[in-house]
């Protein structure tokens, strides 16, 4: 007997959240869709909520093999969104390498409207073959902040950068008033990682990433964000360089150290802390952006020092609320 309902439009792993400002202030969730393995949680809102949350999960705690993924994202103008994980997205082995495990985002930011997409790290396992695409198309006056950032693996099962291939694509395009050019690309990041490209240069893939255990990308743009990429550009700027030396004496150090601000303080202790963890970063500003990348030789330095630098400043947590920095603490 043949249905009387129509056939589903909607595919495996495809999702929809669409976030609007809400009659009596704040913002909310217009529409929120999402298909297996995809799942999506949004908790209840709370009185004085900075934006509305919504956690991007996966049944089983990962993906396999083949999964593909598909989510569009509309943040309405006006509107705040932050989007978080509850744990590393795990990707699992591929029977072949010609088996892809895939995550598409296509996502739209209306006038004055704010997305902090700041997950925990990916986790590509063993033999697993993974490749993301994000694309965030903003409206004049539109604000992003995103963290990308991926793991050698389960270190606990002496995974170390073994997965067959990684590859993140990030592009922010700005949406022009100009009927003639509707959008202009103002970034566009990849990063490809695979043995067959590190076996080609003759060293494996591991040996190509000098005992870094996480690499990350973090991109800033638009008006709420202009203070925590100024922060990023200054304190990249105050880094320690080369060759430098102190050739002042111990009291002379002591005494300066006593009359250090608390950001000062805080600053010395991060230096710290990056050399002693191996944290590598870098800070530059490109078509109004800034982008940021880093590395460190432990996952949890990585999600310390990313975590310090935005608690520090305070931006994320004052525009979008505290509960988005949930996965950098």
């Amino acid at each position: 007997m043949q249905s009387p309902f129509p056939e589903s439009s909607s595919r495996a792993g495809d999702g929809r959240i669409v976030a609007a400002l809400l009659p009596a202030g704040g913002s909310g969730l217009e529409a929120m869709t999402y298909q297996y393995p995809l799942k999506l949680i949004s908790p209840s809102p709370v009185p004085g909520q900075q934006s509305v949350m919504v956690f991007i999960l996966s049944y089983g705690g990962g993906l396999v093999g083949g999964d593909k993924v598909n989510l569009s994202i509309e943040v309405r103008a006006g509107a705040r969104l932050c989007l978080v994980t509850q744990g590393h997205t795990k990707i699992f082995k591929s029977p072949s390498a010609a088996i892809v495990t895939s995550q598409t985002m296509e996502i739209r930011i209306g006038e004055n409207g704010a997305l902090c997409l700041l997950p925990d790290p990916v986790q590509p396992f063993a033999n697993s073959v993974y490749t993301q695409s994000q694309v965030f198309r903003l409206a004049q006056g539109a604000s992003l902040c995103l963290l990308d950032w991926v793991t050698q693996g389960r270190l606990a099962r002496g995974e170390d950068w073994s997965f067959i291939g990684w590859s993140g694509r990030n592009e922010v395009w700005q949406s022009l008033d100009s009927e003639a050019q509707k959008e202009r690309l103002l970034v566009r990041d990849v990063v490809k990682l695979s043995q067959e490209n590190a076996d080609s240069s003759g060293q494996s893939l591991h040996k190509t990433m000098h005992s870094m255990a996480v690499l990350g990308t973090l991109i800033l743009r638009g008006p709420a964000m202009v203070s925590l990429g100024d922060f990023f550009l200054s304190e990249f700027a105050k880094l320690p360089r080369l060759g430098a030396r102190d050739f002042r004496s111990l009291d002379a150090q002591k005494d300066e150290e006593m009359n250090q601000s608390e950001l000062e303080r805080w600053r010395s202790r991060r230096i710290g802390m990056e050399a002693e963890h191996g944290v590598l970063w870098s800070a530059a500003r490109t078509r109004g952006c800034v982008i940021v990348k880093f590395g460190a030789r432990t996952v949890e330095a990585g999600r310390e020092w990313i975590g310090s630098v935005l608690i520090q400043e305070g931006t994320v947590g004052g525009c979008f609320g505290e509960q988005a920095l949930m996965c950098v603490k």
